[in-house]
This record gives structure tokens, sequence and C-alpha cells, in this order.
């Protein structure tokens, strides 16, 4: 019985915990709403709404989403490093969930790009402090180019700054989505195709290779 009532008191309390937690994040939906959104955000979203663009019931105002996408583009480190970066797609499709599948992959391949320049850099490093030959380099450097697909399908969790659609003129939907991921997940993705690669090649990694790809 006394186990019971630990349970029952358990489930109250998270309940309880569950239902301020609701409340937080409400009080917080309604002061973003309450803030204005910055100077470039409301004019990008002004010409936006001239050209057709709208969102769907119960999103984020335009003007709101395009002010998350600049804090996500400016949001930087100590180090003046970019925390986010990213990617957008436009698609047209016969009705609106097609047009967002295609243009949100669009979004996806364009920060997968991202992850093909972080992979680069780092061979290049690598050929700097003679862990890898030109030779192998620019091999390794052509197959992660040419690997946009596989690397796409490996980004994580991607947050969606922008989502807007607009009907065209012969009914079909046009929908715009932009997409924010972690720099330090492009730069853990990037590592990891490294890795694998010199490992599919049966090359050695040298003590500094491992400790430059697990940092």
């Amino acid at each position: 019985m006394r186990f019971i009532a630990v349970l029952a008191a358990l489930s109250l309390s998270m309940s309880a915990m569950c239902q301020t937690t609701a409340q937080l994040k409400s009080k917080q939906a309604k002061s973003i709403l309450k803030e204005k959104a910055s100077k470039d955000a409301r004019k990008e979203a002004k010409k936006m709404e001239k050209e057709g663009w709208k969102v769907s019931p119960g999103a984020l105002p335009l003007e709101k989403q395009l002010d998350r996408a600049y804090m996500y583009a400016l949001d930087i480190d100590e180090d003046m490093n970019q925390l986010y970066l990213l990617g957008e797609g436009k698609s047209v499709a016969g009705n609106y969930d097609a047009a967002r599948m295609q243009a949100t992959e669009l979004a996806r391949l364009e920060i997968a790009r991202s992850i093909s320049t972080e992979a680069t850099s780092l061979i290049d490093n690598m050929v700097g402090n003679k862990q890898l030959d030109n030779e192998e380099a620019a091999s390794m450097t052509t197959m992660l180019s040419e690997s946009k697909t596989i690397t796409s399908q490996k980004l994580g969790r991607v947050m969606v700054a922008v989502e807007a659609y607009r009907e065209l003129s012969n009914k079909n939907r046009e929908v715009l989505v932009r997409l924010a991921a972690k720099a330090s997940d492009i730069k853990e993705i990037a590592k990891n195709a490294i890795r694998e690669e010199m490992e599919k090649r049966g090359m050695k990694m040298s003590e500094k290779t491992m400790e430059m790809l697990s940092k």
C-alpha cells in the first residue's frame, strides 16, 4: 500500500511538473509573439507577402520566422565561429505536402554541401600536417564531394527556421523551406565520413590523426 501511495505521489508530481513546463512554454511563445521582429525581417516579410508568400494557419507570422532565421545565421561562439549553418530549398508540386517534402530535401542537400566543405578543410589540414599524401587526399576529397545524398541522409536533427508557401496561377503550390543545423554536428559528420573512408581503404590512422578526428 505504501508503495502504491509513493507511486501515486510521484505520478501527481510529474503531472504537475509537466503542466508547469507547458505553462512556461506557453508564456515564452506569447512573449516571442509580442516581441517586434527586426527591421530586416519585417522588410523581407513585406516583400515576400507582396509576391504571394504566406504561412500555414497556426504557424508563426512570416516576419517572426525570418527573424528566427537571421538569429540562427548571426549566432556565433566566443571565437567568432558560426554556430548554425542554413540551407534553403524551394519546390513546386500539385499539393502542399509533396512540395514541402521536396523543398526540405533540397535544403538538407544544401546543408550537406557544408559537410563536404568541412571535410575538405579537414583533409587539407591533414595534408599540411603530413598525415595524408596529396594523391590520397585528392581521391578522398572527390569521393566525399560526390556523396551529397549520403551525407544529407546522415544529417541529424535540423531546425525549421522558415516555412512558407504560395499558390501559383496553375493552382500548384510552391513551398519555401529554410533549415538550420548545428555547425558542431556538421563537423562531426565530416569527421566520421573521413574516418569511415580511411577504414574502407585500409589506411592506418596515426595518433595525431585519431586525435584530430576525435576532438
